[in-house]
C-alpha cells in the first residue's frame, strides 16, 4: 500500500537491514537507508554514506540530506551485531553512542517514531545460568551476560527516558533472535543429535524477512512510550519438541505454562498481541 512516509534505515547493508529495506519499500515507504559500506549493487532505496558516532551527521541525515525533507521515522539496526566481533570496548563505543545519537537527533529534528534492534542477548543469553522460567519473555529485568548485551541494556534504559521526557514519542525496541537467511538452513540438521548445541539461545531463530515484517508493524504500531518485544519465529531449529528439549537441557526452570510442539521458547506472545506480529516463514519449508 502506497504511503508518504519517508523512513531512514540505519545499518541497511547489513543481514538484517538489506530484508528491512526491501520490505519497506516493497510496502511503499521511501527508504532513506545508510551504512559505513555500500549495500549490493541494484538494492532498493535511497543510500547515502554516514557515520552514526557523529551526531551532527545523524542529525543532517534525519534532517534531510541533500535538501530532501525531513524523515518521518527512524528504523536503527547499525551496531557491531555480536559479542566477539570486535575488543569490549570497540564494541560498546561504537554501539551505545550511536543508538544515542539516533534517539537525540529524533528529539532535534521531532521525529516520534524510533524503531531500534535491541538483542535477545538481553535475556540473559548464553543461559550459561539457566533462565528463570520458559518460555522467557519480557517480564523479567534485563540479565546482560557480555559487554555487547550490557550495550543493548544500556540503549533500552536511554529510550525508556527519552520517551518520557516527550510523552508523544514512540520507541520500540526489538530483541532479534539470531537473524537467519534462507540459505543459512542448510546448516540446520547438523544440529539436530545435539540438543547443547544451540541451547545458549533456546534453540530460537528470526528469518529475516519475518524480522523486517515485524519492523513494519512497529513502525506502524499505534503506540506511544517505550516498549520492547522478543521477536523470534514462531518455532525452533530443533525437530524435537519443545517440551523435551526443556526437559533435558533446563530440567530444573520452572514453564510459565505448557509448551506445544515445536513453539518457541523466546516467547513472541507480546508482539502478536501489540504489533500483530505474526511469522509465516520456517526454516523446514528450505530442507
Amino acid at each position: 500500500m502506497a504511503t508518504t512516509q519517508r523512513v531512514v534505515v540505519t545499518g541497511a547493508s547489513g543481514k538484517l537491514g538489506q530484508f528491512v529495506v526491501e520490505h519497506l519499500v516493497d510496502s511503499g515507504y521511501h527508504v532513506v537507508s545508510t551504512d559505513r559500506v555500500a549495500p549490493p549493487p541494484g538494492s532498493p532505496g535511497d543510500f547515502t554514506v554516514a557515520d552514526l558516532t557523529d551526531l551532527g551527521q545523524v542529525i543532517e541525515l534525519l534532517s534531510g540530506v541533500d535538501e530532501g525533507r525531513a524523515a518521518d521515522a527512524v528504523v536503527h539496526l547499525s551496531a557491531i551485531p555480536a559479542p566477539g566481533l570486535a575488543t569490549n570496548a570497540a564494541t560498546f563505543r561504537n554501539n551505545v553512542p550511536s543508538t544515542y545519537n539516533v534517539l537525540r537527533a529524533a528529539q532535534v529534528v521531532g521525529i516520534r517514531n524510533v524503531v531500534t534492534a535491541s538483542s535477545e542477548t538481553v535475556l540473559g543469553l548464553p543461559f550459561d545460568v539457566p533462565p528463570p522460567y520458559l518460555p522467557v519473555d519480557e517480564e523479567y529485568d534485563v540479565l546482560p551476560q557480555s559487554t555487547y548485551s550490557l550495550g543493548k541494556s544500556l540503549e533500552e534504559e536511554m529510550a525508556k527516558h527519552f520517551t518520557r521526557w516527550d510523552p508523544e514519542l514512540k520507541v520500540v525496541a526489538l530483541r532479534f533472535s539470531n537473524v537467519m537467511r534462507p540459505e543459512d538452513y542448510a546448516g540446520f540438521p547438523s544440529w539436530q543429535d545435539d540438543a547443547q548445541a544451540r541451547r545458549w539461545n533456546l534453540w530460537g531463530y528470526i528469518d529475516g524477512r519475518d524480522g523486517a515484517q515485524a519492523v513494519r508493524r512497529a513502525l506502524e504500531a499505534e503506540l506511544t512510550g517505550f516498549e520492547a518485544f522478543v521477536i523470534a519465529n514462531e518455532d525452533t531449529v530443533m525437530r524435537r519438541s519443545s517440551a523435551d528439549l526443556a526437559a533435558e537441557v533446563f530440567p530444573d526452570v520452572p514453564l510459565k505454562r505448557p509448551l506445544v510442539g515445536r513453539e518457541t521458547l523466546l516467547s513472541i506472545d507480546k508482539a502478536r498481541r501489540l504489533l500483530n506480529y505474526a511469522p509465516t516463514h520456517t526454516w523446514l519449508d528450505h530442507i
